[in-house]
């Protein structure tokens, strides 16, 4: 009884219900903090919030797989498809959001997930899930944006007197 009520909200949300959790006003305040969280290291940062998987992605759930592994794939996915992995240093990151779910992604590309531990990855997004309970969510993304800055700025910090290349759009994307 419990896939089918998660069902539904995936069948029943759509990109309006993103907008509303993130409305243009949070859009451009992101932006700007993406914009000069990159100014401090070599990484590139990608937020995505989405209301509900795809019907392809719903589909497929069954015995064997959970909408946690669904969201993950989802989430990988999104950083394929973002161009997240194509960045100079191999250090981009995307911070997902899917409503839905509550739940909450993060997929770092190879160079930063050697670097960083998954307990550290794990404690980001707790803190991000317990501002989402509370319906925080700009100080959820904004306090999970400050800690995966802090990450990079740790592991790639900017280089002196070189501007980084700003591969990606700093625009969070609403799906």
């Amino acid at each position: 009884m419990n896939n089918i009520a998660r069902i539904a909200r995936h069948l029943w949300l759509d990109e309006s219900d993103s907008h509303r959790a993130a409305p243009p006003a949070l859009l451009a305040r992101l932006t700007q903090r993406v914009a000069a969280s990159e100014a401090r290291h070599t990484g590139q940062i990608r937020i995505c919030v989405e209301a509900s998987l795809p019907w392809s992605y719903v589909r497929r759930l069954h015995a064997d797989t959970t909408f946690e592994q669904l969201s993950r794939q989802r989430a990988v996915m999104l950083f394929s498809k973002l161009r997240v992995w194509d960045t100079e240093h191999n250090n981009g990151v995307l911070i997902y959001l899917l409503l839905a779910e509550r739940a909450i992604e993060i997929v770092a590309d190879r160079q930063l997930d050697r670097a960083v531990a998954p307990q550290e990855w794990a404690a980001v997004t707790g803190r991000m899930a317990t501002a989402f309970r509370q319906s925080r969510f700009e100080d959820g993304l904004t306090q999970a944006l400050e800690e995966v800055s802090g990450l990079l700025v740790v592991h790639f910090p900017a280089v002196s007197g070189k501007s980084g290349a700003n591969d990606l759009p700093d625009e969070p994307v609403i799906v």
